[in-house]
């Protein structure tokens, strides 16, 4: 263990303490430990307030322990701003995160991303893009990236493992927990597949509305590019693609419905310079000058199809599509009772194979 580490560790607890803060002083003082064992007057002299003085000189060595401890188990790992394996792209932001807390693969962080992102309300088709352009990315040898959160955030990632298996997601929360609970399995299933988790904030540190704003700077940090693929005017999909902005980062949007209140985000970015896609190709083209399209098709009809269902339950199943299908129309097609067309829906609603919205059920 580097002598070093527990230092690195601990100014990453210090609440008071941003990594733009602490690697403004490290370009003074040689050394973490040497920041953390200044003298009062050397601390002044660098501008370092009173609080963030506090801080230094009583550290949290409790939460250095338990992290300490942490990396001892299988598959846990920090990265240091020092370290020879800490992301390149994201030592090149502003503010990069001092300490990385990564359960699963480490040199996955380093691999090109692409960042995808947006709104946890998602629509049908939404989703179906996300889950798709992720699946089509990981196919051309990138790894989708994203936050683990309800909607286009948990249809990239399964998008991903459903191709190549390897995704990322950033945490707002410590690795102690997952947020919402709900993706403990999705959480599961990435590391299972090779994937990552990752997180710049302490192991126990649990869900704050602040911290997921913050997490997406890596998230954009990370990546060469970012896909907005739907946001109202007012997310944090918005603050993410700021992000890339001001990273030099690519960015992309998906245009939606000019009727529907998630695409006016995409839309507001594209009149702002994001380029529009449509399709795979239109990302991949701009990170290759000799790319060769891999002419995916994004059919209305394609769907995720799920395995085995039993006859009746694949003949309700097949009367529903991408677009609203009332439940009487469900009713009249498949020819079953409407107590027998119920019990169906909620078992395929159950198993996440339709979703019941406003005027019947989607895909």
């Amino acid at each position: 263990m580097s002598q070093q580490l527990k230092y690195w560790l601990a100014a990453a607890h210090a609440s008071n303490i941003t990594p733009r803060h602490f690697l403004t002083w490290l370009k003074i003082l040689p050394t973490p430990e040497a920041i953390f064992t200044a003298t009062d007057e050397t601390l002044k002299g660098l501008g370092v307030s009173a609080v963030q003085r506090q801080s230094l000189q009583q550290p949290e060595w409790r939460q250095v322990d338990q992290s300490l401890e942490w990396m001892q188990r299988d598959n846990c790992h920090t990265l240091t701003y020092d370290d020879s394996d800490y992301p390149v792209l994201l030592k090149e932001i502003s503010d990069p995160p001092l300490v990385l807390f990564v359960q699963g693969q480490p040199s996955l962080l380093s691999q090109p991303q692409i960042g995808m992102v947006g709104a946890r309300e998602v629509t049908a088709s939404g989703e179906k893009n996300a889950y798709h352009f992720a699946n089509h990315l990981s196919c051309a040898g990138y790894v989708p990236t994203s936050g683990l959160a309800r909607g286009v955030d948990a249809a990239c990632h399964r998008g991903a493992l459903a191709a190549s298996g390897l995704t990322i997601a950033v945490m707002g929360t410590g690795l102690f927990h997952t947020y919402p609970s709900s993706h403990r399995q999705l959480a599961a299933d990435i590391l299972a597949k090779g994937g990552a988790l990752v997180s710049e904030f302490p192991l126990a540190m649990p869900p704050r509305p602040y911290h997921f704003p913050r997490r997406n700077r890596i998230i954009s940090g990370l990546s060469k590019g970012v896909l907005v693929v739907e946001a109202a005017l007012r997310s944090g999909s918005l603050v993410t693609a700021r992000h890339a902005v001001e990273q030099g980062r690519e960015v992309f949007a998906i245009p939606g419905s000019i009727h529907s209140p998630v695409a006016r985000g995409c839309h507001a970015l594209i009149r702002q310079g994001a380029k529009l896609v449509e399709t795979v190709d239109d990302i991949l083209e701009e990170f290759s000058t000799d790319y060769s399209p891999i002419q995916v098709e994004f059919s209305p009809s394609v769907a995720i199809i799920p395995e085995s269902l039993a006859i009746n339950d694949q003949k309700i199943y097949d009367q529903i599509g991408s677009t609203v299908t009332s439940l009487d129309e469900i009713i009249l097609r498949s020819g079953l009772t409407a107590g027998e067309v119920s019990s169906i829906l909620l078992l395929l609603e159950l198993q996440g194979h339709v979703q019941s919205v406003t005027g019947g059920y989607v895909r």
